[in-house]
């Protein structure tokens, strides 16, 4: 069924039904931890809303955690951090392992329900 390899980003793409650019998101949050809406936005060259809609879908599916940080001065900023690559790695088996027994479950199930 499977013709060539997939990459990392295939696969975070198909088991968490994400997009590209969540997706690189992702990666650029891995190499910068602790970064904010505006810095990502200037590393992917992205929108701040756009950036912030695919932050707000990776902490959705626990690839993103938010910390609150206090500006001195006053005022605060969001910090987004990837989740550790081996965390990830762990959410994508249960997640796919999740997706695995509905499939089964749906499969078993087909003669009772109606096409």
């Amino acid at each position: 069924m499977i013709d060539e390899e997939p990459d990392f980003e295939e696969i975070l793409v198909c088991v968490f039904g994400i997009r590209d650019h969540e997706v690189r998101a992702y990666l650029v949050l891995l190499d910068n931890p602790d970064s904010t809406v505006e810095e990502l936005a200037d590393c992917l060259n992205r929108d701040r809303s756009n950036v912030n809609r695919a932050l707000a879908t990776l902490r959705e599916k626990g690839l993103v955690s938010r910390n609150n940080k206090i500006i001195p001065g006053g005022g605060n900023v969001y910090q987004y951090t990837a989740t550790p690559l081996a965390e990830a790695q762990e959410l994508m088996h249960e997640t796919l392992d999740e997706w695995t027994r509905y499939v089964h479950t749906r499969i078993d199930r087909f003669g009772d329900d109606e096409f």
